[in-house]
């Protein structure tokens, strides 16, 4: 029992996966067994047993051979085999080919889903400056419902920290695959400083549009929604952590809202507006901000975490905020016991869990200014950001950073409009935010005989990277540089 076993090219278990075709065998016959002779050890067992009858019929499923079965008469029945009984074991070997290669297709597709899991989803923890975080990903445990969970922390702008969880519709290499994508587009829209809520419209236009095309290319009106991939019906979960004012930005589509758990031990079910699931395009969504105490826990889930056969959803809930309240040492074993301690037999459905430990950055490492709509107030800026420098102890940054306050804070003073505020921050870089009340600029190249145009361009070059977001007030340009590095050399015009 699981030894190899070795058969010689006369033996009839090598003939039928050579040929394809079952043998039916007189082992008592001396013509019949000439192949002992090649396989000495397979013939002491056979005559210790005493069989006189042998059929070998081989394994075939789907044009491939997956091996061979053989059926033994021995002992006091001395009939042997019939042709009737060759066409039965044939029948009977076929049907089990079938449910071999289903277990053997159904194993690969689990094993490429895995690995698709693995590689698409973060590898290890992410450390940011604005949250500790934690995460686990658990697939389900039948060999066909692998794939569509997904989790990511993506850092922002600003020291502020994305937050996202999201669950795909289906199981499998589809699913897996969908979940990469959507991971990716949301990688993409979170770069470009989105809003929350704006993410998610522009994530469910993106999943519409495919489906719609689907649509379009159907013979009928009636669109075959099995035929669309596993994104549409797809939730997410997304959520803006800033560490300079401690608040958060969240926004969900069809997906369960995260726990909060304050440094006092209290929990909370977070109260984030319910959007519809990606790619119905029937509802807007909705952002909620709240301020969280520094320290707070927050945590975000699919619902194959609370949602199980045979227990009421509430219960879970409240099973997972006293989890998620108990004192561990890590956020790595905070996870394990709340996976201990929701765990349930049988996992039907993958889980997700994103865990975040808050901070708040200290008020020394942050510097604001409240900038006059008057040309007049830049040397004033300037002379107050190279103090702040001096202070920090980043004179070797004083030069770029002037030039880019006065370009930021000129623009917003003669194209913005009041109230006009510049923010400097230092954490693993120096970050310099100048935010007004207007519309967002473009970087463009001025031609040789422009006078003017290059400011945008001068920011870019000499600084590590810039962009622009959209607040309830107006605009936030930014422009971000690295400590510790010779700035660029300034660009020639």
């Amino acid at each position: 029992m699981g030894e190899t076993q070795w058969h010689p090219a006369t033996s009839p278990v090598s003939r039928c996966v050579a040929t394809g075709r079952a043998e039916l065998r007189d082992v008592t016959d001396p013509q019949g067994t000439r192949w002992f002779a090649d396989a000495p050890a397979t013939a002491a067992e056979l005559r210790a047993c005493g069989a006189h009858s042998l059929i070998t019929v081989p394994i075939r499923a789907r044009g491939t051979t997956l091996g061979a079965a053989s059926f033994l008469r021995h002992g006091a029945s001395h009939e042997s085999f019939s042709a009737d009984d060759l066409t039965l074991a044939e029948d009977l070997v076929a049907r089990a080919a079938i449910c071999l290669d289903n277990a053997r297709r159904f194993t690969r597709e689990r094993g490429i889903a895995l690995f698709l899991q693995s590689t698409l989803l973060p590898r290890g923890p992410i450390v940011h400056p604005g949250a500790e975080t934690a995460t686990r990903y658990l697939p389900a445990d039948r060999a066909t419902e692998a794939g569509g969970d997904w989790f990511d922390v993506i850092p922002l702008p600003g020291t502020r920290v994305g937050l996202v969880v999201g669950d795909v519709v289906g199981h499998g290499i589809g699913a897996s695959v969908t979940m990469g994508r959507l991971r990716t587009a949301v990688r993409t829209l979170a770069d470009i400083d989105l809003q929350p809520d704006e993410l998610l419209t522009h994530l469910d236009d993106m999943v519409t549009h495919p489906a719609e095309e689907m649509g379009d290319e159907s013979d009928g009106d009636v669109v075959d929604y099995n035929a669309i991939p596993g994104d549409i019906g797809a939730s997410c979960l997304y959520a803006v952590y800033d560490p300079v004012s401690g608040t958060c930005t969240l926004a969900r589509a069809g997906h369960p809202p995260p726990i909060l758990v304050c440094p006092d031990g209290t929990t909370q079910v977070v109260d984030v507006p319910a959007g519809p699931p990606l790619g119905l395009g029937s509802l807007p969504f909705e952002a909620t901000e709240l301020t969280i105490p520094e320290g707070s826990l927050l945590a975000l889930f699919t619902d194959g975490l609370v949602e199980t056969r045979g227990h009421d959803i509430d219960e879970r809930i409240d099973e997972l905020r006293d989890a998620l309240a108990r004192s561990v040492p890590s956020l790595e074993e905070l996870c394990d016991t709340v996976l201990e301690s929701l765990h349930t037999e049988t996992r039907t459905d993958d889980i997700a869990l994103l865990v975040a430990r808050t901070r708040l950055l200290r008020k020394e490492q942050v510097a604001e200014w409240d900038v006059p709509a008057d040309a007049a107030a830049v040397a004033e800026t300037r002379k107050m950001v190279d103090e702040r420098l001096t202070a920090w102890r980043l004179e070797e940054a004083a030069f770029t950073t002037e030039l880019v306050v006065s370009e930021l804070v000129t623009n917003a003073i003669r194209y913005g409009t009041e109230p006009i505020r510049l923010r400097l921050i230092k954490e693993r870089s120096l970050i310099c935010e100048v935010s007004d009340s207007s519309t967002a600029p473009h970087l463009r190249r001025a031609r040789v005989s422009d006078e003017g145009g290059r400011g945008l361009f001068l920011v870019a070059e000499l600084t590590q990277r810039w962009g622009t977001r959209y607040t309830s007030a107006g605009k936030t340009i930014w422009a971000e540089q690295a400590l510790g590095r010779s700035p660029r050399t300034a660009p020639s015009f």
